[in-house]
């Protein structure tokens, strides 16, 4: 196996992973400040329109594991560069569209390069050095909300103050940049699962599965929860990812080793990165629109969709400046460490808003607590995942990962949705979202923040590495130890 790079190279490569997953993670905040306006300028009802943000939920959750896997077979830079395609595509069709459908398309080829962050952080395994790996993963893993977090003002300037259209070509700009950085600076490393062969009948499964469960979990509370559709699509999934795991249990060479994910380490990880990513989305929903609501209410602030995104644009800031911290914290205690602090800071964060809800200042410092704890928990995932899965794995594994994140902020999307819109109240003959809304929104990411903390406490220590053949691993650290699996 090829040494890792030296430093100067190094640099490079980590600032390459983490402008692609700042990125990909652009994408899915670009359209926020237009939801609002997209029915008029794509000539079509609110409902329709909807689905440029759900197709790309849609795809990503689809598109992730198996770009992940076809990293492990046919070498992550290469996957890296696929994924850029169809985001510079993507942007160029929706800057060019003129109604839903065109819109929607782009959109999808979009999420088709969500598969970024988890093969950037699995390609660090491979090239980074021992001393370094911890505080690289953790950078890259939180490229996600910082990108979101810069990105969103960014967009609402644009969008405020330019034609809507300039956000497509610049996010098609950046995309292309990244693509020629991975080619002038990401190394080209063999791949660990050369010559197997690609589980066409899993990844047509979890496809089919993935788009029952999250069509049902982000467009039921729009169809019902009790409707045929929703009712349907929630037994289609539970019915075919059965038969999935089944044959995925069974299969020689499968798009996700079912074995491996058992594992108490890998499972356990999972599942509290469920919780975080609800704990995480919550906040992203309610604090929003506390700053933009109304002053009339008598709890809203009455912010304009640029000031909201300046008010909450140091949270993604703290992002970057916590991620190195939280790389020092896993070389010093370890992920598992890690990971219990930042959900129990992100449940603080929580405190913060619950207490602070009625000032922009003390919204914006909430938001920066609860940030904070995402950047410690979203750099230990990873760390624990690749610490558990052998070589070979670490793409699909880390994809898979990302895709329990995203049920976990879909889930989140969908419950706190459902609270914000129940929870009413009316004045002046208009029906809105009440004070104890908002609260409940914030209280139930609170909660199951520190569900992930217990999640997370019981995650077991790894078992001593066995000897490894020369040349078949690594960097040596927990977060590279493919022997140390639990």
């Amino acid at each position: 196996m090829p040494q890792p790079p030296t430093a100067p190279h190094t640099g490079r490569v980590i600032a390459t992973l983490a402008l692609a997953g700042v990125t990909a993670a652009v994408m899915q905040t670009l359209v926020t400040p237009l939801l609002a306006d997209l029915p008029t300028l794509l000539h079509t009802s609110s409902s329709n329109s909807a689905w440029v943000v759900t197709a790309t939920l849609l795809v990503a959750g689809v598109c992730v594991p198996i770009s992940g896997r076809l990293g492990d077979m046919v070498g992550k830079r290469r996957m890296l560069l696929a994924c850029a395609v169809p985001l510079i595509i993507g942007s160029v069709v929706c800057a060019l569209s003129d109604g839903v459908v065109a819109m929607i398309v782009g959109r999808g080829l979009q999420g088709i390069g969500m598969g970024m962050i988890p093969l950037g952080i699995a390609l660090l395994r491979d090239v980074v050095p021992a001393e370094k790996l911890s505080s690289s993963i953790a950078l890259v893993s939180a490229s996600m909300g910082i990108g979101g977090g810069i990105g969103l003002p960014l967009s609402a300037a644009v969008a405020q103050y330019a034609d809507w259209r300039f956000l497509f070509w610049g996010a098609a700009a950046l995309a292309a940049a990244v693509a020629g950085m991975i080619l002038a600076f990401v190394p080209d490393v063999p791949a660990g699962a050369k010559g197997q062969r690609f589980d066409f009948v899993g990844a047509l499964g979890l496809a089919v599965g993935l788009v029952c469960l999250l069509l049902a979990v982000s467009k039921g509370a729009d169809w019902g929860w009790g409707s045929a559709t929703t009712v349907a699509l929630f037994a289609g999934a539970a019915v075919v990812l059965a038969a999935w795991g089944w044959f995925e249990w069974r299969t020689t060479d499968p798009l996700v080793d079912l074995r491996t994910t058992v594992r108490p380490r890998v499972l356990l990880t999972n599942l509290a990165s469920v919780f975080i990513g609800f704990g995480m989305y919550a906040s992203m929903l309610v604090v929003p629109q506390l700053l933009q609501y109304p002053e009339a209410t008598g709890y809203g602030l009455g912010q304009s969709m640029l000031a909201a995104g300046l008010w909450m644009l140091p949270g993604g800031l703290m992002m970057m400046v916590v991620s190195p911290l939280g790389g020092r914290l896993t070389n010093a205690r370890g992920p598992k460490v890690t990971l219990v602090c930042g959900a129990v800071v992100l449940a603080a964060g929580y405190g913060v808003a619950l207490l602070l809800a009625g000032t922009a200042p003390g919204l914006m410092v909430a938001a920066m607590v609860i940030n904070s704890g995402v950047a410690l928990a979203y750099g230990a995932m990873p760390a624990l995942i690749m610490g558990a899965v052998p070589l070979a794995e670490t793409g699909a594994a880390n994809g898979f990962n990302t895709l329990m994140r995203s049920l976990g902020t879909s889930t989140g999307a969908a419950v706190v949705g459902v609270v914000l819109a129940r929870m009413t109240t009316t004045a002046g003959g208009f029906t809105f979202t009440s004070e104890s809304g908002f609260r409940t929104g914030l209280l139930l990411g609170g909660a199951l923040a520190l569900v992930s903390a217990a999640v997370a406490a019981l995650i077991p220590a790894p078992r001593a590495e066995r000897p490894v053949p020369t040349g078949t691993q690594g960097p040596a650290t927990e977060t590279a130890g493919a022997a140390a699996s639990a």
